[in-house]
C-alpha cells in the first residue's frame, strides 16, 4: 500500500505545476526581452548620431524582428523531434554577443548585424521556452503561458527606462553594461536545461494522442490567426518604432519624457499579458481573442486624435487589451495542434517578430513620405480585423491536466 501511494504521488508531483521553472523561464524572458528592447528604446539617440532616416530605423527593426522570425518555426519543429534542452543557454548567447556589438558598432552596417545577432538570439529563445513553459504548465496552460508572456512584457517596458536613464546620459557604449543581465541569463537556462533533460522531456510522453481537430477547423483556424496577429503586431511596430518620434515631433516632448510615455505602455501591456492566458483556462481562449483584438479598436481610434494627456491615458488600455490575446492565441494554437507544441510556438512566436518586421520597414517609409500623424490614423483601424475571430472553431476543451 506505502508503494503505491508513494507511486501516486510520484506522478502527481512529475506532472503537477513546476512554478520553480515558470518563474526562473519567466525571469529569462524579462532578461530576453529586456535586453532586445533596448534597440528600438534608443532609436532617437542613434537617428541623430548616425544621420538615419525613418527608413533606415525601419530597416533596423525589419533587420531585427525578420531574424528574430526566421528561425523560429525550423526550431520549435526541431524541438518536436529532437529535444536540445541547452539551446536555450545558447540563445542568450547570440543576444550577449549582439549586445556587445551594439554598444561598440561604429557604423550602421554594423548596426545591421548586432541586431540580427539579437534577433537570432530571440528566435532560438521563444519556441523553446515557450514549450519549456508548456511542459510546466501542469495543465494550466494559459496560466503557463501568461506567467512567461509577462516576462517579456515586463522585460520590453524596461528598455525605454534603461535607456532613459542609463544609456542616453552614458552614450552608446553603456549598452555594454547590460551583458551581466545576458550572463545571468546564460547561468539560469544551463540549469533550466537540466530540468528540461531530467523531467521536461519526459513530460512530453503521450502528448500526441488527444484527438486532432479536423483538418478544414484546423486551416480555418490558422489563416484567422494568422490575419490577428497581423493586426496586433503591426499595430504593435507602430508603437515600438515611432511612438516616442510621435510625441517628440506632436507634443514637442523631450527624448526622455517620451521614453517614459513608451513605458507606461508597455507596463500596461506587461499587465494585459498576464490576464489574458487565465481568463482564456477559464472561458475559452477563443473569446479572449475576440474581445482582446477587437476591443482595442475604439481607444486606437481615439488615439489620433487626442492631447497629450489623454494620449498618455489612452496608451493604457490598448497595451492592457491587445496584449492580452497573444498568451490566448499560442494557447488555443497547442490545443488545435496537440504533440507540436514547439511548432506552434515557433510558428506563432516567429509570425509575431515577422509580422511587426515588415510592418515597421512599411511604415518607417509611410513616416518619412507622409509623417508620423498619418501612420497611426492608418493604424488605427487595424484592430478592425478582429472580426475575423468570429470564424474561430471552438477547440477550447477542459481536458485533464497534461504537460503538453
Amino acid at each position: 500500500m506505502n508503494d503505491s501511494v508513494a507511486a501516486g504521488r510520484a506522478v502527481r508531483a512529475a506532472g503537477g505545476t513546476a512554478l520553480g521553472i515558470l518563474a526562473a523561464i519567466s525571469f529569462c524572458h524579462l532578461l530576453n526581452d529586456m535586453l532586445q528592447s533596448l534597440l528600438p528604446a534608443i532609436y532617437p539617440m542613434i537617428k541623430s548620431s548616425y544621420r538615419l532616416s525613418f527608413a533606415q530605423i525601419g530597416l533596423l527593426t525589419f533587420t531585427f524582428q525578420f531574424t528574430a522570425s526566421l528561425l523560429q518555426p525550423l526550431v520549435g519543429a526541431m524541438a518536436d523531434k529532437t529535444p536540445r534542452p541547452y539551446s536555450l543557454a545558447i540563445g542568450m548567447g547570440f543576444t550577449l554577443l549582439g549586445l556587445l556589438l551594439l554598444a561598440f558598432a561604429t557604423s550602421y552596417s554594423l548596426l545591421l548585424v548586432a541586431a540580427a545577432l539579437i534577433g537570432t538570439g530571440s528566435s532560438v529563445f521563444h519556441p523553446e521556452s515557450s514549450r519549456v513553459a508548456r511542459m510546466a504548465s501542469g495543465g494550466k496552460h494559459g496560466l503557463a503561458q501568461s506567467l512567461f508572456q509577462v516576462g517579456g512584457n515586463l522585460g520590453t517596458a524596461a528598455g525605454p527606462l534603461l535607456a532613459a536613464f542609463i544609456v542616453l546620459p552614458h552614450g552608446q557604449r553603456s549598452v555594454a553594461w547590460f551583458s551581466g543581465a545576458a550572463l545571468l541569463g546564460i547561468f539560469l537556462l544551463v540549469n533550466v536545461g537540466h530540468w528540461y533533460k531530467a523531467h521536461g522531456v519526459a513530460r512530453l510522453a503521450g502528448s500526441g494522442a488527444r484527438r486532432v481537430a479536423p483538418r478544414h477547423h484546423v486551416a480555418l483556424a490558422l489563416v484567422v490567426l494568422l490575419m490577428l496577429v497581423f493586426s496586433k503586431y503591426v499595430y504593435l511596430a507602430s508603437i515600438n518604432s515611432y511612438y516616442t518620434f510621435y510625441l517628440i515631433e506632436h507634443f514637442g516632448l523631450s527624448v526622455r519624457s517620451s521614453q517614459l510615455h513608451l513605458f507606461i505602455f508597455l507596463a500596461s501591456a506587461a499587465l494585459g499579458g498576464m490576464l489574458g492566458g487565465p481568463l482564456g483556462d477559464r472561458l475559452g481562449s477563443k473569446y479572449i481573442i475576440w474581445a482582446s483584438i477587437l476591443g482595442v479598436l475604439p481607444f486606437t481610434l481615439l488615439l489620433p486624435h487626442a492631447n497629450l494627456f489623454w494620449t498618455g491615458v489612452l496608451t493604457v488600455p490598448i497595451g492592457l487589451i491587445l496584449a492580452s490575446a497573444f498568451p490566448a492565441i499560442v494557447v488555443y494554437a497547442q490545443d488545435l495542434l496537440p504533440g507540436r507544441t514547439g511548432t506552434v510556438a515557433g510558428l506563432f512566436f516567429g509570425l509575431a517578430f515577422g509580422m511587426g518586421s515588415v510592418g515597421a520597414a512599411v511604415l518607417g517609409k509611410l513616416a518619412d513620405h507622409l509623417g508620423v500623424d498619418v501612420v497611426y490614423r492608418i493604424c488605427a483601424f487595424l484592430p478592425l480585423i478582429g472580426l475575423l475571430a468570429a470564424f474561430l472553431p471552438d477547440v477550447h476543451r477542459r481536458a485533464a491536466p497534461e504537460a503538453a
